[in-house]
């Protein structure tokens, strides 16, 4: 899909500036990338608490077994 809209260009500047893409193709799939990243962390955070583990669960058990594979 292809866009003829030319956002601002002292916008598009300081993104060049802070992430050091070359071209407007990198920066726009960049920015969408960061922005699904955001949105998709955002919906994380509106589960936080939601979660219940089982009465049993011990994470430190599990915690000890990752950190030692053997």
């Amino acid at each position: 899909m292809r866009t003829s809209r030319v956002p601002d260009d002292e916008l598009v500047e300081q993104a060049f500036v802070l992430t050091g893409m070359r071209t407007r193709h990198e920066l726009v799939i960049l920015a969408l990338r960061e922005l699904a990243r955001q949105r998709s962390r955002r919906n994380l955070f509106a589960l936080a608490g939601k979660a219940s583990l089982r009465p049993d669960f011990d994470h430190k058990a599990l915690r000890r077994l990752s950190d030692n594979p053997d």
